[in-house]
């Protein structure tokens, strides 16, 4: 537990300094950005007011170098000069493209995006004549504009990692609980299977009736099943090419005859056999645990029809029953640890299937279909085998 809570306060810190840090970064690139537009705004203006002096000294002799090397200066922020009709006049353009800037179409384009981008800056002449200089942002400050995009996708991503880092290790963490879990009961239903073996020899040397005796040894020896699968669960189960209607019928078998006789059970295949590399004790828990489902979800009266079919590639086995159904958005939910709808179990029985046939087999199991108060079909898919 300790590990949980310091994994969640950790991962708490970290959000909490990452979201500060990009705060800060964010303000202060947001500062930048509106001193930096208006240091543009202001060179703009000076650009202007150089260009009025230019253009009304009429003293030939007069010297402009000032003027002309103010208005050469500014090399990094277009601009298009319009009249007070909105007309741009000859070459009345800085720092465009020179050879698209010879179509009219792409300086309207560009006009209007330096209308969107900034208010004009007007220039007044003799006799109240006007004209305006729109300008855009240069490509410094464009790209200044995407620095906070990129630095917050690249937090993101950082934080994407801490989140999958973290929720590796408590995912591993239960894992490591559940299999010392899983083994721990293993042991435990070892030492009284030992003696229940024992007081079974002893009672074949009893005058006792070998129909109960064998019916009880055959119990013992399923409880010695799944104490062994118990101990299977947290590692890799030896596979082996089995016939999968033989392993299923089985198990299937068993829980007929011990099931109520209100419940019709059919068992159909297409074949007489088929292969697929299984681990017969693991496989076999699965079934039964599909099985003891069904039967739950009928309350004990119903049809429960299980049939193996295959084709080129797979095997399919269909587990269906006439019980109460689920909705389609519990099709996925189901199979999730804790999940039930029963008042009692700990929902880890359908969990510990997917496990089993999607993680040891590398198969596939699903609810197929379901519908309410009709029933429901679960699938299971293993890779076939000649």
């Amino acid at each position: 537990m300790s590990f949980f809570k310091n994994t969640i306060l950790l991962k708490r810190i970290v959000i909490l300094i990452s979201f500060s840090i990009v705060t800060l970064i964010l303000w202060n690139t947001y500062s930048f950005f509106k001193r930096f537009k208006n240091e543009e705004r202001l060179k703009m203006e000076i650009v202007a007011t150089a260009m009025k002096k230019f253009a009304t000294n009429q003293d030939l002799n007069a010297d402009v170098s000032l003027e002309d090397k103010i208005i050469k200066s500014n090399t990094s922020i277009p601009m298009i000069l319009v009249d007070e009709n909105g007309n741009i006049g000859l070459d009345s353009y800085l720092n465009l493209d020179s050879a698209k800037a010879k179509d009219p179409a792409y300086l309207k384009a560009q006009l209007e995006i330096m209308k969107e981008q900034n208010n004009p800056i007007e220039i007044t002449f003799a006799k109240n004549r006007k004209q305006f200089i729109y300008y855009r942002n240069s490509d410094l400050l464009n790209k200044l504009s995407y620095y906070p995009l990129t630095l917050i996708l690249i937090l993101s991503l950082f934080l994407a990692l801490i989140y999958m880092m973290f929720t590796s290790s408590k995912i591993a963490e239960q894992n490591k609980l559940w299999t010392g879990m899983a083994k721990e009961t293993a042991h435990q239903i070892g030492t009284p299977l030992s003696s229940l073996l024992g007081w079974i020899a002893i009672l074949k040397m009893e005058n006792i009736n070998d129909k109960y005796v064998n019916e009880i040894e055959k119990d013992v020896h399923r409880l010695n099943t799944i104490a062994n699968r118990f101990s299977k669960i947290g590692s890799l189960p030896a596979l082996k090419k089995l016939d999968i209607i033989a392993v299923t019928k089985s198990a299937y078998e068993y829980l007929e005859f011990r099931s109520s006789k209100q419940i019709a059970f059919t068992f159909e295949s297409s074949e007489e056999k088929l292969y697929s590399n299984v681990n017969e004790e693991l496989y076999g828990w699965v079934i039964e645990n599909l099985i003891k489902n069904a039967i739950d979800a009928m309350l004990g009266k119903g049809k429960l029809a299980l049939v193996i079919s295959d084709d080129a590639k797979n095997i399919e086995i269909n587990i269906t029953d006439t019980g109460k159904g689920m909705a389609k958005s519990q099709f996925k939910k189901i199979f999730n640890p804790g999940f039930t709808s029963k008042k009692r179990g700990w929902g880890l029985g359908l969990s510990l299937s997917k496990r089993i046939i999607e993680d040891y087999h590398k198969g596939k199991i699903v609810v197929k279909n379901s519908e309410l108060n009709k029933g429901t079909t679960f699938q299971i898919i293993l890779a076939k085998v000649t």
